[in-house]
């Protein structure tokens, strides 16, 4: 299992140093313009292996207070938007890799239970 609370910005390191990086900053842009609005509830879907990881990864980067990471975004869109420093590392962020605890147990059920068990101990 792991860290699940203000994550640090390994992953999204790895991503923007891959061959196949696209920048998708415009969604933290979109995230920024809806905070503290009644549309404030993001959901990221795509199909099957088109980046739903890689956006997890990045908005835990570029939210969490956990990490640093003004200069992994300095070359990206995000970094033009007026905003871009406001929002910066300034939140608690929780990064739950759901299809970890999917493959661990059997049913929705175990799975609930476990991922009850990792957060709040055998309560």
């Amino acid at each position: 299992m792991g860290n699940y609370l203000n994550p640090g910005n390994e992953n999204f390191y790895k991503a923007i140093n891959s061959e196949i990086y696209v920048d998708k900053t415009g969604l933290i842009k979109y995230t920024n313009k809806v905070l503290n609005t009644q549309q404030q509830y993001v959901c990221v879907s795509r199909p099957r292996r088109f980046g739903k990881s890689m956006a997890a990864n990045m908005l835990s980067a570029y939210y969490s207070r956990g990490c640093a990471s003004e200069q992994l975004f300095s070359e990206y869109e995000i970094e033009k938007d007026r905003d871009f420093k406001k929002y910066l590392n300034r939140y608690d962020a929780i990064s739950i890799n759901m299809q970890e605890f999917l493959s661990r147990t059997h049913d929705v059920a175990q799975m609930l239970e476990l991922l009850k068990k990792s957060f709040f101990g055998n309560f």
